[in-house]
């Protein structure tokens, strides 16, 4: 019992040293970005000023959201900036507990789920933002002076930011489930009607209340399904018949096992 609890105290200082380490890291990126705050803010807040009406512009209701609000695009840029290097962090945070096979399929996963979350939000501000703001800016009645506050703008980006670069994780989320066993492709296929409705629930949760929007959420994360069944059913090979998926682990990870615990057991002793 000693031991298992020394064990999940030392997972805690380790678990705190990483996050200080991940802190840092997004510190040291914030500085030099700060300068630009107001840059920054001006090129996330670009799609919206290319729709409005001539003379429109954004407004401020806070005092202090003229400057809160590029800081926070600012700390947003740079947690960003160091995704790839919190990631690393995560991924030597769980490691040792994987084998060897396993940590084989978890890097090249861990590589695109990057990639599609910032291919994500790569689509949200170059496809979604001026169809939405270019509707939203022609729907607005006559006489109607259509203006937003800045942070209320920086909510909705930030949401739509979430939203869609965890909607292309979908693939990702396919082939960890069926890797796992969870589910299986034949049982992904079924649950396909499902997957489109739910889709399209879930853009008119998360986008604006009108058609484009929730089209735009729905149909990459349907097509997104899609190509994640087509991958799992090429990367997960099912087991033959009368055979298990089970992969007992090799003789070397048996033996980095027990080096493991040897060690472990070294230093309960000193």
């Amino acid at each position: 019992m000693a031991e298992e609890q020394e064990t999940f105290l030392s997972h805690l200082v380790e678990l705190r040293d990483r996050l200080i380490r991940v802190l840092i890291a997004v510190g040291i990126a914030f500085v030099p970005l700060a300068f630009y705050a107001r840059e920054l803010y001006s090129l996330l807040a670009a799609p919206l000023l290319a729709t409005l009406p001539a003379g429109g512009q954004m407004i401020a209701t806070d005092v202090v959201g003229v400057f809160l609000v590029p800081m926070k695009v600012a700390l947003m840029s740079a947690f960003l900036v160091v995704l790839p290097y919190v990631l690393y962090q995560v991924w030597a945070f769980v490691a040792p507990g994987l084998y060897a096979h396993e940590k084989k399929l978890a890097v090249p996963l861990l590589v695109a789920s990057v990639l599609l979350f910032f291919v994500g939000m790569t689509f949200a501000y170059f496809a979604f933002f001026p169809m939405v703001f270019g509707f939203m800016s022609k729907f607005a009645p006559e006489g109607v002076a259509w203006m937003t506050d800045i942070e209320k703008y920086f909510s909705f980006v930030l949401t739509m930011f979430m939203a869609f670069g965890i909607t292309f994780e979908v693939p990702i989320i396919v082939i960890v489930l069926v890797k796992i066993g969870v589910v299986d492709v034949a049982k992904l296929r079924e649950w396909r009607p499902y997957v489109i409705v739910g889709a399209f629930v879930v853009g008119a949760v998360f986008t604006p209340p009108d058609v484009i929007s929730q089209f735009m959420l729905a149909m990459p994360m349907w097509l997104l399904y899609e190509l994640g069944i087509v991958l799992a059913s090429v990367i997960v090979r099912p087991a033959p018949a009368g055979q298990s998926d089970y992969q007992p682990p090799s003789e070397q990870e048996m033996n980095q096992e027990l080096d493991r615990a040897e060690q472990a057991s070294r230093d309960q002793n000193t």
